[in-house]
């Protein structure tokens, strides 16, 4: 479909999550209705602006996004932003969904939503993605139609405990080499960083555990990208065939991004990352039209 090429903006909202606000970032196409909805959910520690990122924003998911006809919708989870006044110890991933599905619905209400909503979401934020496609979206009419998650596995190559304490541990286990970023891109980049809500925290060791009864329930497609110096997660053959065999998906497929660091949406990767996901989730909006 043609366009005009007009460059999209990207505004701050609010929604209402049965009285909960919900503070997010929202990109349109400027120039025809949306094919479908990009949900991004961001990881520990930052914000929606993540997917905005931090530069003049040509590479980021709000600008791809809607270039492509896709409405982005970033959120800051349940326990971030706005919410964070409601919920200021966080909530774990059950709570997070249930508020994220009222929200939705109150996005949905409002705004063309397309063919469905197809979810980005990086690190601890692929968590919430799985909770919330094991469960759907049961509070609208919208369908989920595949989750695109990257930085995230199923079992840690470092515990959270330790990498949070252990001396540049943090630093090295987030971004990797300083050369996987432009240049200022970590000084810029905190205006993005938000406190790690202590619910969330405290849920982080148990995730290993609940993978397997979540992930059985998956049944939306499902892609996961793990980048070339990411050090949070395991990501050796052996456990990347373990982790695709418990996901209970029509369809994984796995990924590797070179030259990415665990913040992928940050650094010189972030073009061909945002790329292959909308490319991810298109092909997931076309099967469910086939249908």
């Amino acid at each position: 479909m043609a366009h005009t090429g007009i460059r999209p903006t990207t505004g701050e909202v609010e929604l209402d999550a049965g009285g909960v606000p919900v503070s997010a970032l929202l990109a349109e196409p400027a120039d025809r209705p949306p094919r479908g909805v990009v949900l991004a959910l961001h990881g520990g520690g930052m914000r929606a602006g993540y997917f905005a990122g931090v530069g003049d924003g040509a590479d980021a998911l709000t600008t791809l996004g809607p270039a492509l006809g896709w409405t982005v919708l970033a959120v800051d989870r349940p326990g971030y932003g706005r919410s964070a006044e409601v919920f200021p110890a966080g909530l774990g991933l059950d709570g997070q969904a249930a508020v994220l599905r009222r929200a939705l619905a109150d996005f949905a209400a409002r705004h063309d939503t397309g063919g469905g909503v197809g979810v980005v979401a990086h690190s601890y934020g692929g968590k919430l993605a799985l909770v919330l496609a094991a469960d759907g979206l049961d509070l609208t009419d919208l369908d989920l139609i595949g989750l695109d998650i990257s930085g995230c596995g199923h079992r840690y190559a470092v515990e959270p405990e330790v990498g949070a304490t252990e001396r540049g541990g943090g630093w090295r286990l987030n971004w990797g080499l300083l050369g996987l970023y432009p240049p200022d891109t970590l000084r810029r980049s905190a205006a993005l960083v938000a406190p790690f809500p202590a619910e969330e925290w405290a849920e982080a060791h148990r995730w290993p555990e609940r993978f397997g009864e979540v992930a059985a329930r998956v049944r939306v497609p499902v892609r996961l990208t793990f980048a070339e110096h990411e050090h949070w997660w395991r990501h050796d053959d052996s456990s990347l065939a373990d982790l695709a065999a418990r996901l209970g998906s029509t369809r994984v497929v796995v990924d590797r991004l070179a030259g990415a660091g665990h913040n992928a949406g940050l650094g010189w990767a972030a073009r061909a990352y945002h790329l292959r996901a909308l490319a991810f989730l298109e092909e997931c909006l076309v099967g469910t039209q086939a249908r």
